[in-house]
């Protein structure tokens, strides 16, 4: 598929074009307020998330993989599954035989990755000790994805007005590799007292992501 072929505007292209590096699609993501779905779930496409004005963290990867596919990388995304939690999905990058990801979130840990990981377990596993019940501070995390490339999925992704609740469902349907023995949940220590509030700080509270 020709990325001339997938529909955007010149303006749109003119703005994703400048986004020319890992690092500068982070910064991008970080401008917009964290979307809280107020009005309803939402999985908007990266024309429509972009006009809205506010990002989650789908949206945001499916932001920064399009970004990635316009500067000549491949568009690759990772779910990262928490069951009993919401599921994290980041967009990946490559530099030199190591990953890093891009991730758009509210909170303070589940964030940008550098590209120093040499697996993709090695990366899911920085999310790990951070990715906790702020309740309980049980660890949730267990496992991530086989990557998606998104180059392979019809491009209506890029344009489309409607929700993207099957690309949504695609991803949480893809091959999950477990990060430890079921038999090792035992002896995972929840987060503790200072972790919890570190865990607590967010970045868009709701009545300042309008």
């Amino acid at each position: 598929m020709k990325v001339d072929n997938l529909g955007l505007t010149k303006e749109e292209l003119r703005v994703l074009r400048k986004l020319k590096t890992p690092i500068k699609i982070q910064d991008f993501l970080d401008t917009f307020p964290f979307n809280h779905e107020e009005d309803g779930e939402t999985y908007r496409a990266p024309r429509y998330a972009l006009k809205s004005g506010k990002l989650h963290c789908l949206e945001g990867t499916l932001l920064a993989g399009l970004a990635l596919w316009l500067n000549g990388q491949e568009p690759l995304l990772m779910d990262l599954k928490a069951p009993g939690d919401q599921d994290h999905v980041v967009t990946l990058y490559r530099y030199n035989g190591h990953w890093g990801a891009i991730s758009k979130t509210n909170h303070a840990v589940l964030r940008f990755r550098d590209p120093v990981y040499k697996t993709l377990r090695e990366l899911a596993l920085s999310y790990f000790h951070e990715y906790f019940d702020n309740k309980t501070g049980k660890k949730m995390l267990i496992s991530y994805s086989k990557p998606l490339n998104l180059k392979k999925l019809n491009i209506n992704w890029v344009t489309t007005e409607e929700n993207l609740d099957k690309l949504a469902q695609q991803m949480d349907d893809l091959p999950h590799y477990r990060l430890y023995p079921p038999k090792n949940r035992q002896f995972i220590r929840p987060a503790d007292k200072m972790e919890r509030q570190a865990g607590a700080i967010i970045e868009w509270p709701k009545n300042k992501s309008k």
